[in-house]
């Protein structure tokens, strides 16, 4: 009995110690996750490294008008590999199979060399390399799908401690179209990629976005990024590029610079009524012959034009009344021009007797001749005239690097004697090849210039967040009676003068030739080097598109005729059959002439069509009445025909807008209901009807 009280009481004391050493615990436990929790995890944080990071967003894309994609940022994978993650008999087992998968996709090592590596990976002394480099080729999304199937791969990162470390770049799916436009990215100063050329650096701070804040740290030996903060993807880029019409001048530019050995050239397509940039291609020969694109000719290379600049000198002249077009001017059988202690010569000899019309088709420096005559006491008077017409002025496109034109003003430094001639011809000034697109896009478009679109919209997510309407810069060029008549040569020019090689009858082109000496540095023109344009547009009644092509130093011939004209017309032919087979005849195309007009009041009709400098046909037969109806004449201009307005009975008011036929009909006594918008196209009750005062008619308008 006393054995078991003995074995009892024993009992309760180890049970009431345990009981007391677990409530202690407890008690501590408590304590620490409490009291002291702050401490330890403080001491934990210090122990455990913690690097803060940045979290890099997607950058945007950069898309052709019709949405393709000209820039995108692509992700590729850098693998590694922690073979002590793997089970040891596992690693054993399948390490050869890997191996030779390894092997058989990289196909740069044999399938032992592989296995020395990922085995050695593990035995490393004095610690395994717990992030082995698997290939230092990384791999698309598609390859990565197919690698993470291999053996112990397929076990994933924590039991087949396969590792894929993502990094994005930046690809071109329409390789070398228009790269150099599109621009390329660049590291920074810290670490990070941006845009520094084209599209990419003007546009940098739209499409990089936002970065992300997150933390690095080291868990169980791997580390870990822990996202604080999300990045923010950056808005995708809506050019006004289109990706046919680029492939279209650029492999014309590119065939013609192999034909004829030039050392680069450039071609820019522009929508005359937008300004907006359709293709851009500026092309180099390279160390090993090839063409690239390694400088944007079109908006960089300023330099002296030639005779593409004889537009804007006739211009000046027909403005300010020296010239007409049928004027005539003995330019002799020899064709040389003294002015002061210099000389200048015509290419391919003297023209005689010709008219200012033929002088500019042909191309004849007698141009020269007039300028001088004309302002030589006043030189100023021309200059402003190209300075009005915005020559002296970039276009303002968004792209970084467009060079400041060169025009010299009298009594500045370098003005001599003989510039005023010469820069009329196109020499001793400066100018790049989009700006003088950009002129010859104000004559086709009525005038007005515009500028230069190459951006459409900003999107994110297919929402707008910016757009970019076309603008007008400036007033018009000159006068519309001016313009005609330059349009008219500039037509002549391929029809009947230095560009009729390219002359179609299936649509009209306008436009002029230039072949320009290059200076050579201090060696001035004498080293035989030459630049070959062409600039104008298409079709020359309805202008569409206006193009320029600059191929500098030929080797094969060097002039313009047949070094850039035939690569202009090449581009017109296929874009005009693109234009108006494939996808029809723009709307706006068919009546820009000819404005839509209602009948009505013939002063109104006055007014108007004075303002627009165009001509109304049967303007004297109407006599003495105030009202008119309207009809065309085969396109060309509006007929106006009298309309007699009786009062005492129901007007004629079809045909009218809304606010005259309200004038007519209430001046007749009728009480006017309205339907529609636009023109009259019907009434109630029957022109000539006699109907009481205060009789209700109803008109429909559409």
């Amino acid at each position: 009995m006393a054995i078991q009280e003995d074995i009892t009481w024993r009992t309760i004391i180890v049970y009431v110690f345990i009981i007391v050493f677990g409530c202690l615990i407890l008690a501590k436990a408590c304590a620490v996750m409490t009291v002291e929790g702050e401490k330890w995890r403080k001491m934990a944080s210090a122990n455990v490294p913690v690097r803060p990071v940045q979290i890099a967003p997607n950058r945007g894309d950069i898309c052709a008008a019709d949405g393709r994609i000209l820039a995108t940022s692509v992700p590729f994978y850098e693998l590694r590999f922690d073979p002590i993650a793997v089970d040891k008999k596992v690693f054993n087992a399948q390490v050869d199979s890997l191996a030779f998968c390894l092997s058989s996709f990289f196909k740069d090592a044999t399938k032992k060399e592989y296995r020395d590596k990922l085995v050695n990976a593990r035995n490393r002394k004095p610690r395994p390399d717990r992030y082995l480099l698997i290939n230092k080729r990384r791999v698309n999304h598609e390859e990565l799908k197919r690698i993470r199937k291999f053996p112990i791969f397929r076990l994933g990162k924590n039991k087949g401690g396969f590792q894929a470390i993502v990094d994005n770049k930046r690809l071109q799916p329409h390789v070398n179209l228009a790269g150099r436009t599109i621009g390329y990215l660049n590291e920074s100063a810290d670490g990070t990629a941006e845009g520094r050329v084209g599209l990419e650096a003007a546009f940098e701070n739209q499409l990089k976005g936002e970065n992300g804040q997150g933390i690095k740290r080291m868990m169980s030996g791997t580390w870990m990024v822990l996202t604080q903060q999300e990045p923010v993807d950056g808005h995708d880029v809506v050019t006004t590029i289109d990706v046919d019409y680029q492939d279209i001048v650029q492999h014309a530019l590119k065939r013609q610079l192999e034909k004829s050995d030039a050392t680069n050239g450039t071609a820019i397509l522009m929508e005359v009524r937008t300004g907006d940039i359709k293709a851009i291609a500026n092309l180099a020969k390279g160390r090993n012959g090839e063409y690239v694109e390694n400088q944007n000719f079109a908006i960089s290379g300023a330099g002296e034009p030639g005779s593409v600049i004889k537009a804007a000198t006739i211009m000046a002249l027909l403005e300010d009344g020296y010239v007409s077009p049928e004027d005539t001017i003995d330019l002799g059988a020899v064709g040389k021009y003294k002015f002061y202690n210099r000389t200048l010569s015509e290419s391919h000899g003297g023209l005689g007797k010709v008219t200012i019309k033929q002088m500019i088709e042909k191309s004849s420096n007698g141009i020269a001749k007039l300028v001088f005559d004309h302002y030589k006491e006043k030189p100023e008077k021309f200059v402003n005239r190209w300075y009005g017409m915005g020559l002296d002025k970039k276009t303002g496109i968004c792209l970084p690097g467009e060079a400041d034109p060169y025009i010299k003003y009298p009594k500045e430094k370098g003005w001599s004697g003989i510039t005023l001639p010469w820069m009329s011809i196109g020499y001793e000034l400066k100018i790049t090849p989009l700006q003088i697109l950009a002129f010859y896009n104000a004559i086709a478009n009525d005038g007005q210039r515009m500028r230069p679109r190459m951006v459409k919209e900003i999107r994110n997510r297919g929402e707008i967040i910016e757009s970019f309407e076309p603008e007008e810069v400036g007033s018009r060029i000159c006068s519309r009676k001016t313009l005609a008549q330059v349009r008219e040569m500039l037509e002549g020019v391929v029809e009947n003068g230095t560009a009729r090689n390219i002359y179609t009858p299936k649509y009209r082109i306008a436009g002029k030739t230039g072949t320009a000496r290059m200076a050579s540095g201090a060696g001035g023109y004498t080293g035989g080097r030459y630049r070959a344009s062409f600039v104008g547009y298409f079709p020359a009644d309805r202008p569409l598109y206006s193009c320029i092509v600059m191929i500098d130093n030929p080797s094969n011939g060097y002039y313009a005729t047949t070094v850039s004209a035939p690569v202009f017309r090449e581009i017109a032919d296929k874009v005009y059959s693109i234009a108006y087979v494939q996808y029809g005849k723009p709307d706006y195309i068919a009546d820009k002439s000819l404005p839509v007009c209602k009948n009505g009041l013939k002063s109104d009709f006055c007014t108007v069509f004075d303002e627009l400098d165009m001509d109304i046909d049967g303007l004297s037969d109407t006599g003495e009445t105030d009202w008119v109806i309207t009809a065309s004449n085969e396109g060309e201009n509006v007929v106006v025909k009298p309309r007699r307005i009786t009062y005492s009975s129901v007007p004629n008011v079809k045909g009218m807008g809304l606010r005259d036929a309200i004038y007519v009909l209430e001046n007749s006594g009728l009480k006017v209901g309205v339907s529609g918008s636009g023109m009259v196209q019907r009434q109630s009750l029957q022109a000539g009807a006699e109907v009481p005062k205060g009789s209700y008619i109803q008109i429909e308008l559409r």
